[in-house]
């Protein structure tokens, strides 16, 4: 009789405990949502806000009175007409675009080729020059613009956008170098004690091997430095000044604020379509990209 008791005591203390630890996953499930509506909320107002501005009349932006979050008085898409009937906002767009192509494509092929050479060929000082590759990362490039005016001055590029070409892999290469850095490093050695058995050189290693085994890298890489490109505001303002080669971070601000007049509607529909391809890009590739960030910082 007192074994049943004890028995049935146990059973319910367990019953209990697993109730309580139910109960425990169920507001913790809750409280991580509400946390992510909130974060959700709070980060899509600035983009709801853009739209919504956008859409309206010049009267109504104006009209202190009105809801700056509600459109009362009408939609009207002329923002998005004058922008891009009536200014070079599609010339800014030809401008980054050329400017990014070229910046990810120099960018991803120095840091893929450097990235192979510090993490698998192991010579004297790779590991100090890996670290230094990314301590140039941390220099910000508003110390950086000064001297580079004068090396792009001399170099007579100054007032074309390729002098961005020039400059943005300044940033984007030892980040990059990083990332695939941390990649190539996860990739077990006895790949490439298997290729070289097979008669493959380091090259043929990197294009057939280490590249297709790190595509979530190359990809979280390309997406970073397609990011700088596009988006920089500091060195377009810096060393360019040409309307017909001005890229859209610079362009659609110096055509859209005249003195102390903003014409917030185009302002507000310009940043949404230069955004657009940025975010596209993330929409369909964010899984890489996370992965990509992970690895390369827990690797290598």
């Amino acid at each position: 009789m007192t074994n049943i008791v004890r028995n049935n005591g146990a059973l319910s203390a367990l019953l209990g405990s697993k109730t309580s630890l139910h109960t425990n996953r169920r507001w913790a499930l809750f409280a991580s949502y509400a946390c992510l509506i909130v974060f959700v909320i709070f980060f899509l107002c600035p983009p709801f806000y853009m739209l919504v501005t956008s859409l309206k009349t010049n009267a109504e932006i104006a009209n202190l009175a009105t809801n700056p979050w509600l459109i009362e008085q009408g939609i009207t898409t002329e923002h998005y007409t004058h922008l891009l009937t009536e200014t070079a906002f599609l010339t800014y767009f030809k401008n980054t675009v050329i400017v990014a192509t070229f910046v990810v494509a120099i960018t991803m092929v120095i840091s893929v080729l450097a990235a192979y050479a510090l993490s698998r060929l192991s010579f004297w000082g790779s590991g100090v020059i890996a670290t230094g590759v990314f301590l140039v990362y941390l220099v910000p490039d508003s110390l950086l613009f000064i001297p580079l005016f004068k090396i792009v001055g001399g170099l007579g590029l100054l007032n074309s956008y390729w002098v961005l070409v020039l400059v943005y892999p300044t940033l984007t290469v030892p980040f990059c170098t990083w990332i695939m850095i941390g990649y190539f490093a996860s990739i077990p050695k006895e790949l490439d004690e298997a290729a070289l058995i097979d008669g493959a050189n380091h090259m043929q290693m990197l294009l057939k091997v280490f590249i297709p085994v790190a595509l979530p890298g190359l990809i979280a890489a390309t997406i970073f430095a397609f990011t700088v490109s596009w988006a920089s505001f500091l060195y377009p303002l810096a060393f360019i000044y040409s309307d017909n080669q001005m890229v859209l971070t610079v362009g659609t601000v110096t055509t859209l604020i005249k003195g102390d007049v903003f014409h917030w509607g185009g302002l507000m529909a310009g940043a949404l379509l230069a955004a657009a391809p940025p975010v596209i890009l993330y929409a369909f590739l964010m899984d890489y990209y996370i992965s990509g960030l992970t690895s390369g910082a827990t690797k290598g």
